[in-house]
């Protein structure tokens, strides 16, 4: 494929390679260390080593109502999920129907997997996907590839 093509396959494993040790570290970071314990954050967040303490079950923390850990899908998780939702928007559509299923349905996987995780590590990867999302719109609007169903250049160019 390099000779052909000029593309290095292993390029693309570049960012995740850079990305688990980190994803590892702070997750053990967030959940062994005592002096995380309820250190203070912004907004509702008062314990980063927690998980995120709302509900949208009780309103986001607006109902006294807790209710079980199964349901326990915070804001943070939801933001989670919805930012992956879009950045897989942006990405082309794989080309075998079933792996395009399952790309569909990881969002929903991830969201309630990391309804479990510390907030400071939903809050990481939340983060992580908006800055994704916002270098992949750049890169598409500079290369002029659609955006939003618009085409940034024309294509007789």
């Amino acid at each position: 494929l390099y000779k052909k093509e000029k593309v290095n396959p292993m390029a693309g494993c570049l960012p995740i390679v850079v990305q688990i040790p980190v994803f590892f570290s702070l997750y053990k970071v967030l959940f062994v260390n005592i002096e995380m314990r309820h250190a203070p954050f912004y907004g509702w967040i008062h314990d980063l080593s927690a998980p995120d303490p709302t509900s949208m079950f009780n309103l986001f923390g607006l109902l006294p109502f807790t209710p079980p850990q199964m349901l326990m899908i915070g804001a943070l998780p939801l933001m989670m999920g919805f930012t992956m939702w879009l950045q897989q928007r942006l990405n082309p559509q794989p080309a075998d129907p079933v792996q395009a299923k399952v790309m569909m349905f990881l969002p929903v996987m991830f969201t309630f997997l990391f309804a479990t995780f510390s907030a400071g590590l939903v809050l990481y990867w939340t983060w992580n996907n908006i800055l994704s999302i916002a270098q992949q719109w750049i890169i598409m609007r500079k290369m002029g590839v659609q955006v939003d169903g618009q085409t940034t250049k024309s294509s007789s160019e």
